[in-house]
């Protein structure tokens, strides 16, 4: 009897401790997010209302570099160490990378870098979160829990997809071993972050397709074509990130010089092309998007943009890019394939952002959950075949990827040694 009154009490004494700890994470970070959102439409106003400041983009460049250099050598590896830390705990993710990756991710988008903003939560999320590890005690297969936790509520409060936002940090660590222990708490955490925004007079952009076509067999075919061009723009997207990155780790040894000189070059090129539609977030060109046909190379010179500025070392996350890249292809995919642009650039949007991120559930209950149910089947399908044109590289360096993809992909590679 004392056994089982024993065996209750620790197991209401979990419940309770994860209730807190849900609680705390999810209002921590959506109140992060609200201010990052307020700071991150102040910086986009000003810029836009004050476009000599881009001259200024290699001071912003070197301001980062030294903040990370001096103060964040650990924090500098972004979405990626949380990622490492889930599959192999070492330390308690430092509390600094939040306001750091905040500060960071203004200053890029205050002075003109191309980035977007889920990197920033994500990792505001997940810093603030695993500060709970050593205040509960807790173990190392709860600490997994933790990181599960905020990242869901980093994803949810910015965008504004709760569903989304906890099954993206279910399954963005699916293959490092997921414990059933923690699926309750991701969806938790992601609503009450979502509704902590929701209170504050914080608003998410909002999207929408006013007619999907019926699902018949011809315009069922029409997904297949779409989607692997999406996967390919996510391939492209990921490799050109990395390939600026390697290029400027190569030719400048020293860090805090890497975003100044990419911040030369950046203000250059803004300045020869005399718009700023390819640098910030890029909401404009992805409302725009929905409506009207696109420019055939939009999504190519967002590429560009955004893998240079990341890639430099400026600060911000990759997901809002994807939107751009994936919404401007799909609506200029409008002139060739014979579905509503609205239904193109939705299913663009996810698309490309489920090839790069290799999670494909997620992103089609994020289509949904933006653009309304009546699209699901051609959201799901075009997630799906994009999923697996996009390659085994991903943006996430640190995430593992495993399944029926990597299995696809490990047989073509044996094929082409064979050849060779």
């Amino acid at each position: 009897m004392n056994m089982e009154s024993t065996g209750i009490q620790n197991h209401l004494s979990s419940f309770f401790k994860w209730i807190i700890i849900c609680l705390l994470t999810g209002i921590l970070s959506g109140l992060a997010s609200a201010l990052f959102l307020f700071l991150l439409e102040w910086a986009t106003s000003y810029r836009e209302n004050n476009y000599w400041i881009i001259s200024l983009l290699p001071v912003g460049g070197l301001m980062i570099g030294l903040l990370y250099y001096y103060y964040g050598k650990e924090a500098v590896k972004g979405n990626n160490l949380i990622l490492e830390e889930y599959d192999n705990p070492k330390k308690t993710i430092p509390f600094i990378m939040a306001p750091l990756v905040l500060a960071g991710t203004i200053i890029t988008h205050l002075f003109g870098g191309s980035a977007g903003r889920e990197g920033t939560a994500v990792q505001m999320g997940g810093a603030l979160s695993d500060q709970f590890t050593l205040l509960f005690k807790l173990q190392p297969e709860e600490r997994k829990t933790i990181l599960i936790i905020g990242i869901s509520a980093g994803f949810a409060s910015i965008f504004g997809t709760p569903l989304a936002g906890a099954l993206f940090a279910l399954e963005v660590l699916y293959f490092s071993k997921i414990r059933i222990n923690s699926i309750v708490p991701s969806f938790m955490t992601a609503y009450i972050a979502y509704y902590t925004v929701e209170l504050l007079p914080v608003k998410h952009t909002h999207y929408s397709i006013p007619f999907v076509p019926e699902l018949t067999a011809m315009n069922l075919f029409w997904i297949v074509p779409a989607g692997i061009l999406f996967g390919l723009a996510a391939m492209l997207f990921s490799r050109t990130t990395h390939f600026w990155g390697r290029l400027f780790s190569k030719y400048i040894p020293y860090p805090p010089l890497r975003p100044f000189v990419g911040g030369i070059i950046l203000a250059i090129v803004i300045f020869s092309f005399h718009t700023t539609k390819f640098i910030g977030l890029g909401i404009p060109a992805i409302v725009d998007s929905f409506q009207n046909q696109s420019d055939n190379f939009d999504f190519l010179l967002k590429i560009l943009f955004t893998g240079f500025t990341l890639g430099a070392g400026f600060k911000g996350g990759e997901v809002t890019p994807l939107f751009f890249v994936g919404a401007t292809l799909g609506s200029a995919l409008s002139g060739l394939i014979p579905l509503p642009v609205a239904l193109l650039a939705g299913m663009g949007f996810v698309a490309v952002f489920s090839g790069a991120t290799h999670t494909p559930v997620a992103c089609s209950i994020m289509g949904m959950e933006l653009f309304g149910v009546d699209c699901g089947i051609y959201v799901a399908l075009a997630c799906l075949v994009a999923y697996f044109c996009s390659g085994s590289v991903g943006i996430y360096h640190s995430q593992i990827v495993k399944g029926p993809k990597h299995i696809v992909y490990q047989k073509i590679r044996r094929k082409d040694l064979k050849d060779l």
